[in-house]
C-alpha cells in the first residue's frame, strides 16, 4: 500500500448537502424551507411552540425543592474505624478527631461540613471521638466498647436587619448599647 492509496471506509465521511444549486439537484430554490414565512428565515427560534396547544412545559407541574442550606457530611462508618485502627493508621490511645481521620484517609470528600460515624459494622478498640455528627446506634456502639464520643455543637448565625443591624454595630464600636428588652427588664428586678 502507497500513500496515495490511503482512502476511507465506504460511507465513513458522507458529502455535504448542497442547498440552492438548481432544480434539478432536489434541494434547488427554497432550499428545502418551503415557502416564506418566519421558519423560512435564518435566526429563528421556535422550540417550545407546539402549534396553540399547551406546550408540555406548562402542562407539567413543576416539582422538587433544592435545600439551599442543606448539610452534606462525610459519612464513616464503624467497620472502616475498626480497619484503620487495625492497620495502626489511627492511634486509639489519642482523642480521634475529623483533622486525624482525614490524615489516615477515611474521610475526603469535599464540600462537606464535617463526618458523620455511622453504625454499620462492629467497633471492638475503646476510643475517644470528636466529630461534628454521628447516628444514635453509632453512639450506642462506641459505648458499649467502652469509648466516648462528643459531638460538635455548629453554631447558628444570626442575621440582623435594618436597625437592628445598625444598633448591633454601634455597641461594638463603643457606643452605647441597645436598651434591653421589657423580658430581660423584669428578670433584672
Amino acid at each position: 500500500m502507497r500513500l496515495n492509496e490511503l482512502k476511507d471506509n465506504p460511507g465513513a465521511a458522507r458529502d455535504k448537502k448542497r442547498i440552492g444549486r438548481g432544480i434539478g439537484s432536489g434541494k434547488g430554490k427554497t432550499s428545502g424551507k418551503g415557502h416564506k414565512g418566519q421558519k423560512a428565515r435564518t435566526g429563528v427560534s421556535l422550540h417550545e411552540f407546539e402549534g396553540g396547544q399547551m406546550p408540555i412545559y406548562r402542562r407539567l407541574p413543576k416539582r422538587g425543592f433544592t435545600n439551599p442550606t442543606r448539610k452534606v457530611y462525610d459519612p464513616i462508618n464503624l467497620d472502616r474505624l475498626q480497619e484503620a485502627i487495625e492497620r495502626k493508621k489511627i492511634d486509639p490511645k489519642e482523642t480521634v478527631t475529623e483533622a486525624t481521620l482525614r490524615a489516615a484517609g477515611l474521610a475526603s470528600r469535599t464540600g462537606t461540613v464535617g463526618v458523620r460515624l455511622l453504625a454499620r459494622g462492629e467497633l471492638k478498640t475503646k476510643l475517644t471521638l470528636d466529630l461534628s455528627s454521628a447516628s444514635q446506634a453509632a453512639i450506642d456502639a462506641v459505648e458499649k466498647a467502652g469509648g466516648k464520643i462528643t459531638i460538635k455543637k455548629r453554631v447558628k448565625k444570626v442575621r440582623l436587619r435594618g436597625s437592628a443591624k445598625r444598633k448591633a454595630k454601634k455597641a461594638a464600636k463603643g457606643g452605647k448599647a441597645p436598651a434591653a428588652t421589657e423580658a430581660e427588664a423584669g428578670a433584672a428586678s
